[in-house]
């Protein structure tokens, strides 16, 4: 059986200032950095031969510091569907300032899987294009296949709803921390 290990990247500036990235570029803090170095602690032994990341710089650093010390030779494929959610409108603003000025509206926004926030994407509209990646990737898989997914928070979602069956309400509730590996036979 083939292997998936999916991880969110490291902290980020905008993390750190609790602020919707979305697609903004928003690069690794020095925990961040920390963060990736003890993912890539943890697979150090896992012989990967794939090894996927987002378009987002964020999802780049971290696979590459993932991969830097005991993989370097892996093949990265970028690929933007699996990219963090798109928060429209909110993109670049504080999520505590928001939920203080609006909070029903950021509760709705924020977890619920089928409202977007105005101009962006819902975790549905997310869980189309994450499906369509895994239903590219998961039949070109070779039972030898060790996998390397840096992901997003958001698009962590519909990947652990897919491989753990989760109901929607479940897999929207889940907080996906940097540095937590999940892992899955397929």
């Amino acid at each position: 059986m083939a292997k998936i290990f999916i991880f969110r990247h490291g902290e980020t500036e905008d993390n750190l200032t609790h602020t919707f990235s979305g697609f903004r570029q928003s690069d690794l803090t020095k925990a961040g950095v920390e963060e990736a170095n003890g993912v890539g602690e943890q697979l150090k032994n896992e012989p990967v031969t794939k090894a996927y990341q987002s378009d987002l710089i964020r999802s780049q650093h971290t696979l590459s510091l993932v991969l830097e010390r005991y993989h370097p030779e892996v093949e990265i494929v970028t690929d933007p569907r699996i990219k963090e959610r798109d928060y429209g409108d909110l993109t670049g603003k504080n999520k505590d300032e928001i939920e203080k000025q609006m909070p029903d509206k950021y509760k709705l926004w924020h977890r619920s899987y089928d409202v977007p926030p105005p101009n962006g994407e819902s975790i549905a509209m997310v869980e189309v294009r994450v499906l369509s990646f895994l239903e590219d990737v998961l039949p070109t898989l070779k039972p030898t296949d060790i996998v390397f997914i840096s992901a997003h928070g958001n698009s962590i979602r519909p990947m652990r709803g897919y491989f753990e069956h989760l109901p929607i309400e479940e897999m929207c509730s889940y907080e996906n921390v940097p540095g937590k590996i999940y892992s899955y036979e397929v």
